[in-house]
């Protein structure tokens, strides 16, 4: 697998750009909001962008099935509803730089759940890795004073780690869906009922230039991220999509640095090399080995190669990439591959 020039890797690298670099921004705009209100005000913004962007682009409409409704229900409550809602608590409390590289959790219990909860395969270079990334968080976490009052915000943005893990490995479940679709229907879902909430509970509403800012920044960092995170489920699979994803906080910290000004600590360059130790272990994996193809029916964008080899109407072109339900045939071959929709079988 040449993972230098691996669509998935590219989106979920992608994804991880746009979602690292908010968190400074979002941190500048709760001086000016509470939590819950911008929470819902930055997934409502990616619901509603991503919205007009389907109707101006006139994206076909998307009829789920039925066991894929429960699915993305429980990812529009664990990481559209819960996990912004921790993560602007948290920032509230703490340094942007500080959480950006503490969201890196995500990517090892993102992993933990998909490997003994969903079965996914794993090797030692892959849970080493982890490990890199957990010894990294726990330095960084760690307060300088016992107080509880500095172990608090950590919790919560581990707590949204936690949400968000949840969501990526129920969003694979439907990750063959529309990308767009899943991530307007999280938007507009989780951050018309996080406003509403925020509402009910007395948050005051800011200006209409933060409220603005905040829409935009939502349908850039959570609503464009959430788009190319869903592309990368799809063809890399939920733990190795996460490593990936994981390099968002170095993005953060970076634009925290410069934007915010604030201190560049050696916890918090202790904390970075061992996180990129635990990346660059998943960016140099190779897994290969003769696996057997179970029989397969789903729809998606596809090309035919050696796994889309099905037979089509007269005058379908079969040059392009195209999109409709197809059957896959059982096959046994051999061949490098990450653990993508047509690679779940067990090891």
């Amino acid at each position: 697998m040449n993972v230098l020039f691996h669509r998935g890797v590219g989106a979920a690298l992608g994804a991880a750009a746009l979602f690292g670099a908010g968190t400074p921004f979002a941190k500048l705009l709760l001086a000016h909001a509470s939590p819950w209100l911008l929470a819902g005000v930055l997934y409502l913004g990616s619901g509603v962008g991503l919205l007009i962007w389907r109707v101006v682009s006139r994206a076909p409409a998307v009829r789920l099935q039925r066991a894929e409704v429960g699915w993305l229900a429980g990812a529009v409550v664990a990481g559209g509803m819960l996990g912004p809602l921790l993560l602007m608590t948290g920032l509230a409390g703490m340094a942007a730089a500080d959480a950006s590289l503490l969201l890196n959790a995500e990517a090892v219990l993102t992993a933990l759940i998909a490997w003994f909860a969903f079965k996914e395969n794993f090797d030692r270079r892959i849970a080493l890795g982890m490990l890199a990334i957990v010894a990294g968080a726990v330095i960084l976490s760690w307060p300088s004073e016992a107080r509880a009052g500095a172990l608090w915000p950590s919790l919560a943005v581990l707590g949204a780690c936690l949400a968000w893990a949840l969501d990526n490995n129920l969003t694979r479940r439907v990750s063959v869906t529309d990308a767009s679709f899943i991530a307007m229907t999280k938007g507009l879902a989780a951050g018309a009922t996080n406003l509403g909430l925020a509402v009910a509970a007395g948050a005051h509403w800011p200006s209409a230039s933060v409220l603005t800012g905040a829409g935009i920044l939502g349908l850039l960092s959570y609503g464009s991220s959430l788009v190319l995170f869903v592309i990368a489920l799809r063809h890399l699979g939920t733990a190795r999509t996460g490593a990936y994803f994981s390099v968002a906080p170095f993005f953060g910290a970076v634009v925290a640095i410069g934007l915010l000004g604030e201190p560049f600590t050696l916890q918090l360059a202790l904390a970075g090399v061992l996180m990129a130790l635990g990346v660059w272990l998943h960016l140099t994996e190779s897994h290969g080995h003769s696996h057997v193809h179970e029989p397969l029916e789903h729809s998606h964008e596809h090309e035919h190669d050696e796994h889309h080899r099905h037979v089509h109407a007269d005058g379908v072109s079969l040059a392009a990439k195209h999109v409709h339900w197809h059957r896959h045939e059982p096959m046994t071959h051999a061949h490098s591959h990450y653990p993508d929709v047509h690679h779940r079988h067990p090891h």
